[in-house]
């Protein structure tokens, strides 16, 4: 699960040019705009990553909710995304953690204050968004992806949720600096999975099982799913798995891509009894079996594969504004892609890289 609200440790203060009043703090892989003085190199601080949503009433972040307020599940906030100020890419928000109490704390500790008052001791690297009350900000269902819900997102099987590189540096430059990945294109568009379990099948969006019946014939996933005949090649196959993909085109996040009907890019297979993600190469296989088995070519594709086997050397990738970089590019049919996806050949570890100035456009 996204930990939105982390404690973690200001590694770096930078100046930005032209900037008396704003300095650019590097926290992890995430670079942030903060007011001058207010943290020194060390510090701890409450990082908010993008996609956090601030609820109204905490001092720390009540200016950003008075200046672009927003209405999220019925409550005012203010919604984080990717922002450019005086030349510098700003991402998240970061607020002060109090580290001089009066009875003292052990070093690397610290205090945060949730909007009801409440005291919180911390420590480097503890999860704090429950307590402060972040959730993540997701857009509105598109009409044509409501429908009638079976139940809750399937117990069994992750949702799609890579985990960001900017939170990963020491994992992807350190422990994985030796590690064989496939780099496929991240796309734009509304969760898909589909599975079979144990004689029962199904559909769903990111955190809803869909009824496949009359009253959700218009429903978009439900169509895809049916009328491409996934439905019946995974009944069929009888393993075992789930599909995920990324579902695009008409009324679906703004259809970047232009599609002039509906198409699901696969990215995943997951094998549900054994409680783990396909290696790249048997996925493909996967999708290969379901196209024999008369899944439709032109309506349920593969994420494009950029690179198989490649390492970071060989990318020429060895620090993270080189990694953000490497990002940018066009999609299938857009000027500019969404970003890339790093999965490690043995299935056991992945992360994706977002396009900087895909963010600044889209968001």
């Amino acid at each position: 699960m996204r930990k939105l609200a982390t404690i973690r440790k200001i590694n770096n203060l930078l100046p930005i040019e032209g900037a008396d009043r704003i300095m650019a703090a590097v926290i992890d892989g995430w670079t942030v705009v903060v007011k001058k003085n207010e943290f020194e190199v060390g510090d701890l601080c409450v990082y908010f990553e993008i996609d956090s949503f601030l609820p109204d009433g905490n001092p720390a972040w009540q200016h950003l909710v008075e200046k672009h307020p927003r209405i999220f599940e019925g409550n005012r906030g203010h919604c984080l995304r990717t922002v450019r100020l005086r030349g510098q890419i700003s991402q998240g928000f970061a607020a002060s953690v109090i580290t001089e109490y009066p009875n003292g704390l052990p070093f690397g500790s610290g205090v945060i204050t949730n909007t009801l008052g409440d005291e919180k001791f911390i420590n480097e690297g503890d999860d704090v968004s429950d307590f402060l009350g972040i959730v993540k900000y997701e857009p509105p269902i598109p009409t044509q992806l409501g429908g009638q819900v079976r139940g809750n997102f399937p117990s069994f099987i992750p949702k799609t949720d890579q985990d960001r590189c900017q939170n990963l540096i020491g994992k992807i430059f350190h422990e994985n600096i030796d590690a064989w990945y496939e780099v496929s294109m991240k796309m734009d568009g509304s969760s898909f999975t589909a599975f079979y379990n144990n004689d029962h099948d199904g559909v769903c969006g990111r955190n809803w099982e869909l009824d496949v019946n009359e009253e959700n014939k218009t429903n978009s996933m439900v169509r895809m799913y049916v009328d491409s005949k996934l439905q019946a090649a995974l009944c069929k196959l009888r393993l075992n798995i789930a599909v995920q993909g990324e579902l695009q085109g008409t009324g679906i996040q703004g259809n970047k891509e232009g599609f002039k009907s509906h198409k699901l890019a696969i990215f995943d297979i997951y094998d549900i009894d054994n409680g783990y993600y396909l290696t790249p190469i048997e996925r493909l296989e996967i999708v290969d079996r379901l196209w024999k088995l008369d899944v439709n070519k032109e309506m349920v594709v593969h994420v494009p594969v950029l690179h198989m086997n490649v390492s970071l050397q060989e990318l020429k990738i060895t620090d993270m504004n080189l990694l953000l970089e490497f990002a940018k590019g066009p999609s299938i049919n857009a000027a500019m892609r969404e970003g890339v996806v790093f999965k490690r050949i043995d299935g056991k570890f992945s992360f994706k890289v977002i396009n900087n100035d895909w963010l600044l456009k889209n968001e």
